[in-house]
């Protein structure tokens, strides 16, 4: 199930006969020990890696710049990906210090580790809430990729654990620690457009059911462990690539595994507008979908404040349009156009609402962590925004207009609150924490 699992073997032993020589070591004056670079090991945030495809990739290197930081072990059920992460975990060590990287097959035992002080969770979306839970459980803080949960019940239940466990959670919403999107929230909020009209966001289709043939499966690949708690079906390699595929596996547009790009795009932008309308802790009160069966577009939802978003495409792929009676907004990660042009570029004043202000989402983390704060995307802002997204597919798959209760989180709908949760195989549930 796992490689040597060096940090186990005789660890009390070398403790106790190495006392002498620790506290020696202690007195030392720091600047002896390597300089002003020098890191001294209690200041070090340990990390494992649970999800080693090509988002953990992304995430290895950002997370890695991040001085503080060491990747002490990784967890895949894919033995290729996991071996091939590793490799790069300890070339990236390499350039700190020397440090090896087991692997792991069972995340249970990633967690088990006392040494590991934080788990960046990057596996596909149905793995999420399991493996939060259970880390928060171990007392480990915890960067979950978005969209935080695959349903608004794990959700709810992730944030329950975090607070209850008293962890710090940030999500992979990075577009909040960009300059586009946090200038487009600041104006937002700040009245700079006048009164919000409308808002249009760009994003894919909804989640559609799987339909994909089943395969042999791959004899480097735990299928079973795979599937986890979703409902069985057989392997595809679109939905786990072979890591020589160097493909994007989209997993992500099936449900129960993924959202479709509601889910997957929506994460990034109803983030921002649940931003720039400062409803982190709320949401909207109504989603309407489109009359035409199958339709990929169209949804809108609404605010209490009366303020209505449209899922359409406007003219721009993954972006948002914010419609204000003084001005516009259109914002994407390649570009921010104002109307008028001047507040593209225009500083706040000290007398306007600020939002937190973040320019790197990985260093807020590891901030957050040590000061045992909020980072810029708590756990309460990744599951209303997820919780945002999975509503939106609820209402494309029921076909009717729904009524929300943001503080109750529960439909007016008695359908559409049993697709706030989904079923569980075999022993796996969430549940129990």
């Amino acid at each position: 199930m796992k490689s040597k699992n060096k940090h186990a073997v005789s660890r009390r032993n070398f403790l106790k006969t190495s006392a002498t020589a620790a506290a020696g070591f202690m007195i030392l004056p720091r600047h002896t020990l390597g300089g002003s670079e020098f890191l001294a090991p209690s200041d070090r945030i340990n990390l494992g890696y649970i999800g080693t495809g090509k988002q953990a990739q992304g995430l290895l290197h950002n997370i890695g710049a991040v001085r503080e930081t060491m990747v002490l072990a990784v967890c895949d059920v894919d033995q290729k990906k996991r071996a091939h992460f590793a490799n790069k975990a300890t070339e990236l060590n390499r350039q700190k210090a020397a440090h090896p990287v087991d692997v792991y097959a069972d995340y249970r035992e990633l967690l088990d580790r006392a040494d590991i002080d934080a788990v960046v969770v990057a596996s596909p979306d149905h793995w999420h809430a399991l493996q939060v839970i259970d880390a928060a459980k171990r007392g480990k803080d915890i960067y979950c990729e978005k969209p935080l949960a695959l349903s608004i019940e794990e959700g709810r239940a992730m944030v329950d654990a975090v607070r209850k466990y008293k962890r710090v959670l940030q999500t992979g919403s990075m577009q909040r620690s960009q300059y586009n999107f946090r200038q487009a929230a600041w104006l937002v909020r700040n009245g700079y457009l006048g009164q919000i009209q409308e808002i249009h966001v760009s994003v894919g289709e909804p989640v559609k059911q799987c339909d994909l043939p089943s395969m042999p499966i791959p004899d480097y690949l735990d299928w079973d462990m795979w599937v986890g708690p979703s409902l069985y079906r057989g392997y595809h390699p679109i939905l786990s690539p072979p890591i020589e595929d160097d493909a994007w596996a989209w997993w992500r547009g099936y449900r129960d595994f993924g959202g479709g790009y509601i889910t997957d795009w929506g994460a990034h932008m109803f983030d921002i507008v649940q931003w720039a309308l400062d409803m982190d802790h709320s949401g909207p009160v109504s989603f309407v979908p489109p009359e035409t069966p199958g339709a990929e577009e169209g949804l809108y939802f609404t605010y209490a404040n009366g303020v209505r978003v449209h899922h359409r495409h406007w003219g721009e792929s993954n972006a948002i349009q914010f419609l204000g009676s003084e001005g516009t907004i259109e914002v994407s990660r390649e570009f921010l156009r104002t109307q008028p042009g001047s507040l593209a570029s225009l500083a706040p004043k000290s007398s306007d609402k600020p939002v937190y202000h973040s320019d790197n989402h990985y260093q807020d983390w590891i901030d957050a962590i040590k000061k045992r704060s909020k980072p810029i995307c708590d756990v309460e802002i990744g599951h209303r925004t997820s919780s945002v997204c999975n509503a939106i597919n609820i209402a494309y798959e029921l076909q009717r207009p729904l009524q929300w209760n943001p503080k109750k989180e529960a439909f007016d709908d008695p359908y559409a609150n049993l697709m706030r949760g989904r079923p569980y195989r075999k022993h796996w549930d969430f549940r129990d924490f």
